[in-house]
């Protein structure tokens, strides 16, 4: 899965996602699409069918969780705030990039040793305001002339692995770089077929940071269906309590419920219809905590039937996740039935109330 190593591997903070788009850029341009932009940097490739009275947006999001420097001391330590949601517990000792226009350098969020903790500091939960990133600099002086300054972005480092089992992808942004890699390999799957529509894939631009580039993206296709292609949490480690409902490797995931968006029921159901007439396994997914880039689809102008499809994944918003490959690769096959499905009386019947 070379391509879903090189986008992971990527560097793409929200608002710096340039590196990301660069690779979705290049794969549209490999599958001979045409490219449409907004001026948030979102993009999307356009395939169009056998009709064009149907227009569909596959979207991931090309931003993923990190920080950014908001401080150097006179020591040349580094303090910074966060782009994205974070659980301060996650974060030190961690190795991270800064990125520079010219330059990238390594660090590390400072811990200290367990040897000489208090007892009462034993005990805390660190807070993030309070950890800095020591880059090796002596002061501020050699921090700014190596070229870093405030605004600077921040990333964590996790090299892409596929583990053992030959299925369990272990690598940072999988939140959201399987999306944009399920849009561009769903593109890929309608080369030699025909459908009766046009899709748009591609990705959004500052999911992390509230949705903003959904609320773009749709003004340059006004889309008649959208499906954000995010990732889900899964509940098969033991850190989750009760139910197991969503694991690794089981089938894509559907969301029925997350805290930005209900689905139109009618587009909800035939989904569900389509995996079972292909046999392709599948999730149900209700996440209350968090939304996505379908919560800005759903209500561009008069309203857009939307879900959310992707795949369930272990420790996302943090150095390194987890997800299947073939849950992937059912995802890509539940993708390009669905396109193949989808023409104008279908539509029709989810938005005729």
């Amino acid at each position: 899965m070379n391509l879903l190593k090189e986008l992971t591997e990527a560097y793409g903070a929200p608002g710096f996602e340039g590196a990301v788009r660069k690779i979705i850029k290049k794969e549209l341009e490999k599958a001979g699409a045409s490219i449409l932009t907004d001026r948030l940097g979102g993009i999307v490739g356009e395939k169009k069918g056998t009709e064009s009275d149907v227009k569909i947006l596959l979207a991931g999001h090309m931003d993923e969780v990190g920080f950014m420097v908001k401080e150097i001391t006179k020591e040349g330590y580094l303090y910074f705030a966060p782009l994205g949601g974070w659980w301060d517990q996650v974060l030190l000792a961690q190795r991270v990039k800064v990125i520079t226009e010219k330059k990238e350098f390594t660090g590390v969020i400072g811990s200290k040793p367990p040897h000489i903790l208090t007892a009462e500091e034993r005990s805390k939960v660190y807070p993030m305001k309070e950890m800095f990133i020591d880059i090796g600099a002596k002061s501020d002086e050699m921090v700014k002339k190596w070229g870093i300054q405030v605004g600077d972005p921040i990333l964590p480092i996790c090299p892409y692995e596929l583990l053992s089992d030959n299925d369990t992808i272990l690598a940072k942004a999988m939140d959201n770089r399987a999306g944009c890699y399920l849009a561009l390999e769903t593109l890929k799957g309608l080369q030699n077929g025909q459908h009766p529509n046009t899709v748009y894939a591609g990705a959004t631009v500052q999911e992390e940071v509230g949705l903003r580039g959904a609320t773009t993206l749709p003004y340059i296709i006004d889309p008649d269906i959208a499906i954000a292609l995010d990732m889900g949490i899964s509940k098969d480690d033991p850190s989750h309590s009760g139910s197991k409902n969503v694991s690794l490797g089981k089938g894509p995931l559907i969301t029925f419920l997350d805290s930005s968006m209900i689905p139109n029921v009618r587009f909800r159901n035939f989904i569900i219809e389509t995996a079972e007439k292909n046999n392709i396994p599948y999730q149900v997914d209700l996440l209350l905590g968090g939304g996505t880039d379908a919560g800005k689809f759903h209500m561009h102008k008069a309203g857009i039937p939307s879900i959310v499809i992707g795949v369930a994944t272990r420790y996302m918003h943090s150095h390194a996740s987890m997800a299947s490959k073939q849950d992937l690769e059912n995802a890509v096959k539940l993708l390009v039935a669905l396109v193949n499905a989808l023409d104008k009386k279908t539509v029709n019947q989810f938005i005729n109330y």
